[in-house]
């Protein structure tokens, strides 16, 4: 993970919100009947929560997904995010070791 591409990415209080949100799927609502065994949100209710736009949401998820912070997994025409908990970890060990030097 590239430590300038996190802190780019958690430069944005929405999407550091959404990180938070993604620690606990019962901040959002049930999933469907038939994506009960995936693990993650879909995207259309992380948007909803968030009440931002469609592509707004996209362009986040992607700067995240990028920094390496979440993981997507595509199911038709559903994507669902999970928390990347290692590479969130790793970052935070690299950021205090760089700055508590």
């Amino acid at each position: 993970m590239e430590m300038e591409k996190a802190l780019a990415a958690l430069n944005n209080p929405v999407r550091r919100q959404i990180l938070v949100w993604l620690k606990d799927r019962s901040n959002f609502p049930p999933a469907l009947e038939e994506h009960a065994d995936l693990d993650g949100v879909c995207v259309a209710y992380i948007r909803d929560k968030a009440a931002l736009s469609q592509s707004t949401i996209s362009n986040y998820m992607g700067i995240l997904k990028d920094a390496g912070l979440v993981k997507s997994d595509r199911h038709g025409q559903w994507t669902f995010y999970r928390r990347n908990e290692e590479a969130i970890q790793a970052m935070m060990d690299a950021f205090a070791q760089e700055i508590l030097k």
